[in-house]
C-alpha cells in the first residue's frame, strides 16, 4: 500500500445522526470522530446501529437528520460513488456481495495477488463469487475495500469468520495503514480482539453513543457495561483464548453417524474423504478447520441436505440445522418473523391440521422465540430482511434449537451476535448437551476460543478428512498444527 491519495483527508466526523427504517428507530443520534492515523473501534449490541452508522459514512444511507463532516468540512454523500470520491472505502462483513467479482486484468491480479501475501486473505481469483463459501466472500469483501486504497478505510465486521493467523495478519495491515496517516474504523464483536488493536473505541447502545475512549482508558468490563449494561460472565464470547479440556461426561446412546463418506463438490473435487464420524446424546462435538476442507459439506450430510456418494449416513428425524450463511440458507428476507418459523416447524404435527398449517399456532412459536431470544423487532409481522444482521441470527438459532430434538448441527452458530447474545447461544448449547435426553450438539466453528470452549471432543477437518484431536494436542497451538494440514492454516 502507499500512502493515502493526496487532496483526500483521512477523517471524519458523524454528529447527532438520526436514521429511521419505518417504525424502526435504527440511530437516534449517535456520533463518530475518527482521526487520521487511528484504528477506531466502533462496538455495540445487535441492532444498536453500527452498520446503518457506517452506511450513512459510506454514502449507502442517507441520514433523516445530523451531520457530516469529512476532513472537516461538511458533506451530504449521495451514494457509495461519492463517499469514494471523498476517500472512504467500505467493506461490510455479514453482508451478501452485489455480483460477481472476476480480476480479468493482470495488474488487478498482481495487486490482489501481493495483497493476499500481506493479509493472508487467499481467495480463489477466477472462482465466481456465488460458488464461494461465507468465509471466502467475506475476505473477497476485504481485499475489495483493501485494493482501492482508501485514505479512510472502515471495516465492518471482518473477522467474523477468519482464521486466528488471518486475523493476526489483518490487524498487522491496519496497523500499517493507520501508520501511514490513514483513518480505520473497525466493528466487532469480540472485546478482547478489538482491544488488541484499537486506539480509540466508541460504543452505541440503542443508536446513541455512550462511550468514546482511548483505549488505555478503557478494559473489557467496561466496554461490556456500555454495550449491554451488565457484565457477561463468558471468556470465549468476549474473545478470550481458551484451551479448555473435555467435560469427561459419560455419552449416551449414539443420535447420528456417518461410516466411510465421500463427497465431491460441483467441480469434481473430493471435499469429504472416506469421514466416520459418530455422536451421542449428552455430548457437545466440535469441528475446527479452515473454510474449504470439507467441514462444511459434513454439516449439511449431518444435517441430511446432503447425501454422500458413498458411504452409509445415519441421522435422526429430529435435526435443527444453524447454517453457516443465514441470508441464503437459513432465511428468506422477504418473509416475516412468523413465515420464516414455519419455513423449518410446518411440517411437525403440533402446528399441523389436517392438510392445513396452523398459523394460530405458528404465530404463538415465533413470538416465543422472538421473546426468548430477544430478537429486536416491532413485532412478529415484520419482514426479516429489514432486521439487523446480528438479530437475523438469533431468530435462525432460537428457531433451529426449537426442532433439535435428537440432534442439532450449528455452523458458527454466533457469527455476528455481540457479546451478550453469543454468551446466550454459548449456554444454551451447554443446556441442551446436559439436558436429560437431550441432543447431540455437532458445532462446526472458525472461532478456536467457542470450539476450545464448549467442546466435550474436538476433531479438525483437513482436506476432507476427519482427524481427532486428543488430549495432549488440546491447545490452540496443537489444534492449529493440524489444521495446517489444510489450507495453510496458522494458530
Amino acid at each position: 500500500m502507499t500512502r493515502a491519495p493526496t487532496g483526500h483527508a483521512a477523517s471524519a466526523r458523524l454528529t447527532g445522526v438520526h436514521r429511521r427504517f419505518g417504525p424502526v428507530v435504527a440511530l437516534a443520534g449517535a456520533d463518530l470522530d475518527v482521526r487520521p492515523g487511528e484504528i477506531h473501534a466502533v462496538l455495540g449490541e445487535n441492532g444498536a446501529g453500527k452498520s446503518t452508522l457506517l452506511g450513512v459514512l459510506g454514502g449507502m444511507l442517507r441520514p433523516d437528520a445530523g451531520l457530516l463532516e469529512i476532513g472537516g468540512a461538511p458533506v451530504e454523500l449521495r451514494s457509495p460513488r461519492d463517499a469514494w470520491a471523498h476517500g472512504v472505502g467500505l467493506a461490510l462483513g455479514r453482508r451478501g456481495i452485489a455480483g460477481a467479482w472476476r480480476l480479468r486484468y493482470a495488474r488487478v491480479r498482481a495487486q490482489a495477488g501481493e495483497l493476499m501475501r500481506r493479509t493472508g486473505l487467499d481467495v480463489p481469483l477466477d472462482a465466481s463469487t456465488e460458488r464461494l463459501g461465507v468465509g471466502d466472500r467475506q475476505r473477497v469483501e476485504i481485499l475489495k475495500a483493501l485494493l482501492r486504497d482508501p485514505p479512510l478505510l472502515a471495516l465492518d465486521e471482518p473477522t467474523a469468520v477468519l482464521t486466528p493467523g488471518e486475523v493476526l495478519s489483518l490487524f498487522g495491515l491496519l496497523r500499517d495503514l493507520a501508520g501511514e496517516g490513514r483513518a480505520v474504523i473497525l466493528v466487532g464483536h469480540k472485546i478482547d480482539e478489538v482491544l488488541s488493536v484499537a486506539d480509540r473505541v466508541t460504543v452505541l447502545r440503542h443508536g446513541r453513543t455512550t462511550l468514546e475512549a482511548a483505549r488505555r482508558e478503557v478494559d473489557a468490563a467496561a466496554l461490556i457495561q456500555a454495550m449491554v449494561g451488565r457484565d457477561v460472565d463468558d471468556p470465549a464470547a468476549v474473545g478470550r483464548r481458551s484451551d479448555g479440556r473435555g467435560s469427561g461426561r459419560t455419552r449416551g446412546q449414539s443420535v447420528a453417524s456417518l461410516d466411510a463418506v465421500r463427497l465431491r463438490d460441483a467441480t469434481g473435487r473430493v471435499v469429504l474423504d472416506d469421514v466416520d464420524l459418530s455422536v451421542s446424546r449428552g455430548e457437545l462435538v466440535g469441528i475446527a478447520g479452515v473454510e474449504g476442507n470439507g467441514q462444511r459439506e459434513l454439516a449439511q450430510v449431518l444435517a441430511g441436505r446432503l447425501v454422500p456418494e458413498a458411504g452409509s449416513v445415519r441421522v435422526p428425524e429430529g435435526v435443527g440445522f444453524i447454517p453457516q450463511d443465514r441470508t441464503r440458507e437459513g432465511l428468506v428476507a422477504d418473509f416475516d418473523l412468523v413465515e420464516n418459523v414455519a419455513l423449518a416447524l410446518h411440517g411437525e404435527a403440533v402446528f399441523a391440521n389436517g392438510p392445513f398449517v396452523r398459523w394460530d399456532a405458528l404465530r404463538e412459536r415465533a413470538e416465543q422465540v422472538r421473546e426468548r431470544f430477544d430478537v429486536r423487532s416491532t413485532g412478529v409481522r415484520q419482514r426479516v430482511g429489514t432486521l439487523s444482521g446480528g438479530n437475523q441470527q438469533r431468530l435462525v438459532v432460537g428457531r433451529e434449537l426449537e426442532r433439535a430434538r435428537d440432534l442439532l448441527v450449528a455452523e458458527n452458530p454466533t457469527r455476528g451476535l455481540d457479546v451478550a447474545a453469543t454468551a446466550f447461544v454459548h449456554a444454551e448449547l451447554r443446556r441442551l448437551r446436559e439436558a436429560a435426553d437431550g441432543p447431540a450438539v455437532v458445532l462446526v466453528s472458525t472461532d478456536l476460543d467457542e470450539v476450545m470452549a464448549l467442546s466435550d471432543r474436538v476433531l479438525v477437518m483437513t482436506r476432507g478428512r476427519l482427524v481427532t484431536v486428543d488430549d495432549a494436542q488440546r491447545t490452540r497451538e496443537g489444534v492449529g498444527a493440524l489444521m495446517l494440514g489444510g489450507r495453510d492454516a496458522v494458530a
